[in-house]
């Protein structure tokens, strides 16, 4: 007879990890000595809860995967909520872990499916060239306001290096899905699509690897393009959107821009929108929606044939 799964909450920080569990309350360093001890602290049918922290889970989450424990990375808005809808309103570290095993406990998430190696480079490559070309972009709009020639000299070296840079990313990228036959597969179904180009596929593969196994509502809402009611009694809001990933989202948008001037089905599509008296913006985000359940459905649909 197998264990009851046990749910484990760890509340993430740079330095130090804090972990709750039934009857086990530890703090404990951000390092792999300190993972070594949260694996060591608790039994081997714990599934983790641990929240999204731009990078600082990381190393933990995959030392968890490596060990073969199960986990789910959730969003901290939903684990606020779920804290608020309890009259929790007090915040700290201790009281945030046990509210992840609460979480954990009441909703049951699915847990998360291990990352391939070459998945986990995928990412890292793909997170460091999206740091690198927010970093030429901040250069390039400070170069409008530099007076100086040698200032502005430095600044078109340093914009220089930074293209170079996102040139290289761009090779090591293209050579890593080149040698995955399953990326490799997935990025040039995910390129029959006009519009979708090498680094658009090469986003959302290393940002949403669930994509292909979702459905049209889970791939919208993932993206943040699932458009919420805001209506009281008679009263009828405006619908909006919110939340989601937002690098995919953000290379979606490009996509998306494309595809309605050279994509016959989308540009179509985004015409009808703007004849039925639909803004701009408005029917670019379904467009966007249109496009992220398109591609599901080639992923999770291999042999589905586009029409022409």
């Amino acid at each position: 007879m197998s264990s009851p799964k046990v749910y484990c909450g760890v509340d993430v920080a740079k330095a130090s990890l804090v972990l709750a569990a039934p009857g086990v309350r530890h703090q404990i360093p951000n390092t792999a000595e300190g993972h070594r001890q949260l694996l060591a602290l608790t039994p081997a049918h714990s599934h983790f809860i641990i929240e999204s922290t731009g990078g600082y889970e990381r190393a933990l989450v995959l030392a968890l995967h490596a060990s073969g424990r199960a986990l789910s990375v959730v969003n901290p808005r939903q684990t606020r909520d779920f804290a608020r809808a309890k009259g929790r309103r007090a915040k700290t570290d201790p009281i945030d872990a046990l509210e992840l095993a609460d979480y954990g406990a009441k909703l049951t998430p699915a847990a998360d499916v291990p990352p391939s190696t070459a998945q986990q480079q995928l990412w890292e490559l793909s997170s460091r060239r999206v740091q690198l070309i927010a970093a030429r972009t901040a250069e390039l709009n400070r170069l409008d306001h530099l007076g100086l020639k040698k200032l502005r000299t430095q600044a078109q070296t340093l914009l220089r290096q930074l293209s170079r840079q996102i040139a290289q990313l761009d090779q090591w990228i293209a050579e890593l899905i080149a040698a995955d036959s399953a990326l490799q597969t997935k990025a040039e179904r995910l390129q029959q699509v006009q519009g979708v180009g090498a680094v658009t596929a090469a986003t959302l593969l290393a940002h949403v690897p669930e994509l292909g196994s979702l459905s049209r509502r889970q791939a919208a809402h993932l993206f943040g393009l699932a458009p919420f009611n805001s209506d009281s009694g008679q009263a009828q809001g405006r619908r909006h959107i919110a939340g989601g990933r937002a690098v995919p989202r953000s290379a979606l948008y490009m996509a998306a821009m494309v595809a309605i001037v050279h994509n016959r089905q989308l540009k179509a599509f985004y015409q009808h929108l703007l004849h039925a008296g639909k803004l701009k913006k408005v029917a670019l985000i379904a467009v966007m929606r249109k496009l992220a359940c398109l591609l599901n459905h080639l992923l999770k649909n291999p042999h589905f044939a586009l029409a022409d």
